[in-house]
């Protein structure tokens, strides 16, 4: 059964008293495109998630976030103490050499560069903060993968409805085009006929018949309905299938409009080139949505 490829997963857990959240939103795209924020202390992860990612959805533009909750600042960062102590003992140098009055403000301080560092974790601590973050993405992948199975039920509910629609169209322009030859040679033969009394010749009932042959051969849809019959079961049994579908279904979708289109061409029936009307309009429908298959 198809997945969409707009969904939503979340998961948290707790380690040593801080929380790890995840959470995970995918929109449409042609092809894979993940986007991966993490906070520095688990930066190191970015590669081994995005594989994780990967490996379970195959279409999708995926926004992770992960965020740490109620973490330590003694744990979470470092501060060079030596170099604020040479900063702060040069700035009361200076002061003084001017004579002034004035206090350091150390939150500034610790805004320049190096002073204040994202605590890396140690090799057991980097091991356990990895278990534990890939556990509730794992966690949030499911969620996500569900809400994804979940609308891809409602966009084959649709799909379905607008291939029943062709397939009705269809079989109204294949009881049609059986009568049209038979109409156009009526319809021919009556006006020859009446020109020809007219003129007081009489119809040559070959020519009339080789005129008849050549508008049969130039007007036979037979073909493009077969097609894009075929088309439409292709396009069914796709959908039915366990796997990604997207890009099949895609180039399924193209293939019943060229059919449409050519129907649309060699038609000469008003009836007809309705029908194909009704058929493009669902075509459309079915493109629109099939953006939205995984």
């Amino acid at each position: 059964m198809i997945h969409s490829m707009t969904g939503y997963g979340d998961a948290s857990g707790q380690l040593d008293s801080v929380t790890y959240a995840v959470e995970i939103k995918t929109v449409n795209n042609r092809y894979f495109k993940a986007r991966v924020k993490l906070p520095d202390s688990a930066a190191f992860l970015e590669e081994e998630i995005e594989a994780l990612l990967r490996k379970n959805l195959s279409r999708g533009t995926i926004n992770y976030v992960l965020e740490l909750k109620n973490i330590p600042v003694s744990t979470a960062y470092s501060m060079d103490e030596p170099a604020m102590r040479i900063i702060v003992g040069r700035l009361e140098q200076i002061a003084k050499s001017f004579d002034a009055n004035c206090t350091i403000d150390l939150t500034g301080i610790l805004t320049l560069p190096g002073i204040a560092r994202p605590r890396i974790p140690d090799k057991e601590v980097a091991e356990k903060v990895r278990n534990k973050v890939l556990s509730i993405t794992h966690e949030a992948i499911e969620k996500l993968k569900q809400m994804r199975a979940t609308e891809g039920e409602s966009l084959a509910a649709d799909l379905y409805s607008n291939c029943g629609v062709i397939e009705e169209e269809l079989e109204k322009i294949q009881a049609r085009s059986d009568g049209v030859l038979i109409k156009y040679a009526k319809k021919l033969n009556s006006r020859v006929n009446k020109l020809l009394a007219e003129a007081k010749l009489k119809l040559d009932e070959e020519t009339l018949a080789r005129e008849v042959a050549v508008f049969a051969d130039r007007s036979d849809i037979s073909e493009e309905i077969s097609r894009l019959g075929s088309h439409i079961k292709q396009f069914i049994e796709s959908c039915e299938k366990n796997g990604q579908a997207g890009r099949r279904l895609d180039f399924i979708t193209q293939e019943m409009l060229r059919e449409a289109n050519t129907i649309a061409s060699k038609a000469s029936d008003i009836e007809i080139i309705q029908s194909v009307v009704n058929i493009k309009s669902s075509i459309d429908r079915i493109k629109e949505q099939v953006q939205n298959v995984e």
